[in-house]
């Protein structure tokens, strides 16, 4: 194992001890200075952020890609604002969720701590930088950050600013650290040091989670991957349900909670998916469809199978007719990634099957999935959205990043 790996799992164990013991009152100190760092340093993180879309532009990488990997003025200030959240929410550290007298005259409580270490491994987003580094801190977790090649120089850049306000703050620069050598054998020497971290969160695609999953010797929280689907039902107000559908495929294309693949009512196929696609047109989607849904669509190719399994992020839809709702139900608890699922529809028993049938950490009805978010959901930024069942499930906040220990607290009592 290299030393620089082993001496980053070494550093961020002292680190978790020593913020563990940090008040809330300095916690939110430093996230209120980081807002204000991101504000201040915005020409400097752009600037950094150009080297990568450049790198990005030579490789010829793909339009959501680029989009993915993309800072702004305004999306650095929706990063500050979302530190600002952060530091807004109560504290759960130290918060005693329930507690009762044992018969013996002792209390016992349970009470929320922080994981210890977290290492993170993710794409080509660099606000996750920030969004990770500060529910981290917040939750009383020091982090690893190991993010993708395309994006090093933006997140060398966030990861400085975010180490000089800790700094300024006497803590350690050590609560956020990230690994600047993006080599794979980085990436298995950090997946395997379980003497020192607690938890992997690996956030991107299927690759990326298949490869922690089968080298990892350290607990991993599953996030990321979004085949996400709509569902058309044949009760639906089609001028609601061309809405939805074009916001979650073209808003965003290239993030994790956008449409991937529709699903329509035989009986509204007719009507619905010649004036979609006319929409769909205007954003330049490429149609991929069944053979019963190509007797409605001019432009659209035949999908073949492997296309209700592909994660496109990128302008593409698959698009399937279905004989009911239970047959989409079925789809989607078969083809999905369990991330998030819509249906449109004004008849409430469908609404309602759908709603508890649908096996997903976030089901929609009558909205577009893009609402998966951190933020949308009032956790200020998000760690990941978990697509797992144990420990978290959903977006990942604050609270997400704890667990729970007990608290005994007698007067000599012994078990007979």
């Amino acid at each position: 194992m290299s030393t620089s790996i082993l001496e980053m799992g070494k550093n961020a164990k002292q680190a978790a001890k020593d913020l563990a013991k940090v008040n809330t009152e300095l916690k939110n100190n430093v996230l209120h200075q980081l807002e204000k760092s991101l504000l201040d340093n915005a020409e400097y993180i752009l600037q950094q952020n150009q080297k990568d879309l450049d790198n990005a532009k030579k490789n010829n990488l793909s339009k959501a890609f680029v989009d993915r990997l993309t800072l702004t003025s305004a999306r650095i200030e929706s990063m500050a604002q979302g530190v600002r959240q952060i530091a807004d929410f109560a504290d759960p550290i130290g918060k005693i969720e329930k507690g009762f007298k044992h018969p013996k005259g002792m209390t016992i409580s349970q009470v929320r701590v922080p994981l210890g270490v977290i290492a993170m491994i993710f794409e080509s987003r660099p606000n996750v930088t920030i969004d990770a580094g500060a529910l981290a801190l917040k939750s009383g977790n020091a982090i690893i950050l190991r993010g993708g090649s395309d994006a090093l120089h933006t997140n060398i850049a966030l990861k400085n600013i975010f180490q000089e306000v800790c700094d300024k703050h006497g803590l350690s620069k050590n609560i956020v650290q990230l690994v600047e050598d993006i080599t794979r054998e980085r990436v298995t020497e950090l997946v395997t040091l379980d003497k020192y971290i607690d938890v992997i969160i690996p956030r991107g695609g299927k690759s990326l989670k298949k490869a922690i999953q089968q080298q990892a010797t350290i607990p991993m929280i599953e996030t990321g991957a979004g085949i996400c689907h709509t569902y058309i039902d044949e009760f639906a107000d089609l001028d609601k349900a061309i809405k939805i559908v074009i916001n979650a495929k073209t808003q965003r294309p290239g993030v994790c909670n956008a449409l991937e693949t529709l699903l329509v009512h035989q009986n509204i196929a007719e009507r619905l998916l010649p004036k979609l696609e006319i929409e769909l047109a205007k954003y330049n989607v490429e149609l991929r469809a069944d053979n019963e849904s190509l007797k409605y669509l001019e432009n659209a190719i035949l999908a073949v199978p492997e296309d209700w399994d592909i994660e496109y992020l990128d302008l593409v839809l698959s698009i399937k007719t279905v004989a009911n709702i239970n047959e989409a139900i079925e789809h989607i608890n078969t083809h999905g990634s369990m991330h998030s699922e819509c249906i449109v529809t004004e008849n409430y028993t469908n609404t309602e099957i759908f709603l508890n049938e649908v096996d997903a950490a976030a089901v929609y009805a009558n909205a577009s999935t893009r609402f998966t978010d951190g933020s949308e959901f009032g956790f200020g930024g998000e760690i990941g959205i978990s697509t797992q069942k144990l420990h978290a499930r959903g977006p990942m906040g604050i609270n997400e990043l704890t667990t729970l220990k007990y608290i005994i607290r007698g007067n000599g009592q012994v078990r007979v």
